[in-house]
């Protein structure tokens, strides 16, 4: 047999022994359309949560309650050490502690780090202030934003479809070549005039074939629930789709590529995944993290792969606006791919 008919078997044999296992559908298809449903169920469009902060007994205590009730703010009167536990556990964000007397200063104890307890803080004096009889200078209005586009679940969309192509090739291919090295197959296709290349080709040909339905899922099923719209072109999301599944199947074939069991490369796996699970944008934007991380976490390849699935899915940019991105997912992927064919081993 030729080198591209013994490459198209083994790509059509990794797809049928694909299908076959329908823990693998769930985990590609059933998996993220549940997370899609909690996520998208947690955050959807409602009104803000309100406000819980604890009032400490003190001068003043029941008028302040009174204009925190009129902001619609939901008060606790604590003493001193239930409002520590509480503030402790992040039960209430913000514990106002009044002075000695009603003209003394109050005092908001709260940790400033947590941006919740910080608008917490200005809406607790915001109240209490409106409530002494503090005019504004200017009118305001406020305007909130509802339309598709601008909600969490737009955002959390594409993050969890680079979260799905990431866990899909990583596991659908590092996980299958270990356990094919455990179970002694590699060996016996060790005695075949096969190449390791054609082999590992086939399992990262093999991934792009799942590709347009797990990501298609996901988007029809995200458009239906939650009004979730694609406004660039869907061959730019497609495109992009593949690129990323393909970087992270080179990924999966370095970390298999001389693990010896199931233990070890699920371990390896998860310590490649966790953490751009964290730091690359897939539950809130990587802009959290200080800025001299920007440069080292834009080039991770989740990181790109998320930016690229937004700027389609949310901005309808065309491909030469993700180029960028493009390239450091290939770049990933081509090395990947290359350094695990040259140490890979076969038993």
């Amino acid at each position: 047999m030729n080198e591209g008919g013994a490459l198209y078997q083994l790509t059509l044999s990794r797809i049928r022994e694909a299908v076959r296992e329908p823990g693998v559908l769930f985990w590609v298809f059933g998996f993220p359309i549940l997370l899609s449903v909690g996520l998208g169920l947690a955050f959807r469009g409602r009104g803000p949560e309100p406000v819980t902060v604890g009032l400490l007994e003190g001068p003043g205590a029941a008028q302040i309650e009174q204009a925190l009730d009129k902001a619609h703010i939901k008060v606790e009167r604590l003493d001193e050490a239930h409002a520590r536990l509480r503030l402790r556990a992040g039960k209430i964000a913000l514990v106002v502690m009044p002075g000695a007397t009603a003209d003394a200063p109050l005092t908001y104890r709260y940790d400033p780090t947590p941006a919740e307890a910080r608008l917490a803080r200005v809406a607790v004096d915001e109240a209490i202030q409106r409530a002494a009889g503090r005019q504004d200078p200017r009118a305001v209005r406020d305007a909130p934003v509802t339309e598709p586009g601008s909600r969490y679940i737009d955002f959390l969309v594409p993050g969890l479809i680079g979260m799905n192509l990431m866990s899909g090739s990583m596991w659908g291919i590092g996980w299958v070549i270990v356990n094919m090295r455990v179970r002694k197959l590699l060996k016996r296709l060790l005695a075949t005039p096969m190449r390791r290349r054609d082999l590992l080709l086939a399992q990262a040909i093999a991934r792009t074939g799942s590709v347009p339905l797990e990501v298609g899922a996901i988007v029809i099923f995200a458009r239906l629930a939650f009004d979730v719209r694609v406004t660039g072109s869907w061959a730019g999301l497609a495109v992009v789709s593949v690129a990323g599944a393909l970087a992270f199947a080179g990924l999966a074939i370095l970390v298999a590529s001389r693990a010896q069991n199931t233990e070890t490369v699920s371990g390896l796996m998860n310590l490649v995944m966790m953490p751009m699970f964290v730091v690359s944008g897939v539950f809130f934007s990587a802009t959290h993290f200080p800025d001299v991380l920007q440069p080292a976490l834009s080039l991770l390849p989740l990181t790109a792969l998320n930016d690229a699935l937004r700027a389609i899915m949310i901005d309808g940019a065309g491909l030469a606006a993700v180029a960028r991105p493009l390239a450091i997912l290939t770049a990933w992927g081509v090395g990947s791919f290359g350094v695990g064919v040259r140490i890979f081993r076969w038993g």
